[in-house]
């Protein structure tokens, strides 16, 4: 069930120095109609990066998060191309990519028919991998994306801290993108809880947060909510929409999340599996 922040509260957070909240609680509709121009040796597998804010903007994460992107493209020989635009979401855009990466986008980022196209290429045989943000909106205008794509709704973070150690188990050792990992780690992160597992509706769960190891609570003025999702708090898991990959990863808000290894390992393996040049695959 979807927990609302009261307005207040809400107010409370503005206020404070270098928030960006209002953006969260009052999302901008803004679509791009002009398509950006892509580069000239743009090569295979490639890869589109979007980072669209229509909400809540990652100051610090996406400008880190795409640091390491463009490293590991660079590793492994794949093309990579950053936009903010959603008029890159057209037929014939899309059919020059393998994959797309959603890096802490937020808010309503398409416009119909953008979402239409994108629809279609990801069933077809698109790659999909979200991180945090692109799965962090208290609301969605679009049912599709949360219901069918990303498969849970986002309730809330701690606040109280906002910011712990938890530890992350690896529950997935055959999949690309966790087989590298250790079986368990630790890791700082603003955990994010959602109303459901996707593994009730058959997603495919990499990794979770072990409740205990940190405080799923959240604490501010007089409000006091409990954000526990129980033994089962999935982190990062897959599904197959039709022939098309799709990956949710809910780390990465803060910039010293992109400078671990384990995140380098995780995004490679993901990348590499949404392309389509490793691991299982979506027969559709």
């Amino acid at each position: 069930m979807l927990r609302p922040v009261s307005l207040f509260v809400a107010l409370t957070l503005l206020a404070l120095p270098g928030c960006n909240a209002l953006r969260g609680m009052f999302p901008s509709h803004a679509y791009e109609s002009e398509p950006p121009e892509l580069p000239a040796d743009l090569g295979t597998p490639a890869i589109l990066v979007f980072t669209k804010t229509n909400g809540f903007r990652h100051e610090e994460a996406i400008p880190a998060g795409l640091v390491l992107l463009e490293s590991i493209a660079a590793e492994r020989g794949w093309s990579i191309f950053h936009t903010e635009s959603s008029a890159a979401f057209t037929p014939e855009i899309l059919s020059r990519f393998s994959a797309t990466v959603w890096h802490n986008t937020s808010g309503d980022t398409l416009s119909p028919d953008q979402r239409e196209a994108f629809k279609s290429w990801l069933l077809a045989g698109g790659g999909f991998i979200g991180l945090h943000g692109a799965g962090g909106d208290p609301a969605y205008d679009w049912p599709w994306y949360v219901d069918e794509l990303l498969g849970a709704q986002f309730i809330g973070h701690p606040m109280g801290p906002q910011f712990q150690e938890g530890t992350l188990i690896v529950e997935d050792r055959e999949h690309p993108a966790t087989r590298d990992l250790p079986e368990s780690f630790s890791h700082v992160e603003e955990w994010y809880s959602f109303d459901r597992s996707p593994r009730e509706r058959g997603f495919r769960i990499l990794a979770r947060v072990e409740e205990s190891s940190y405080s799923p609570e959240l604490h501010i003025l007089w409000m006091d909510e409990d954000l526990r999702m129980g033994d089962d708090h999935p982190i990062v898991w897959t599904r197959c929409l039709g022939k098309g990959r799709t990956l949710f990863s809910a780390l990465g808000h803060q910039a010293a999340a992109y400078e671990r290894e384990e995140m380098r390992s995780l995004l490679s393996g993901a990348i590499s599996w949404a392309v389509g040049l490793e691991g299982p695959g979506c027969p559709g």
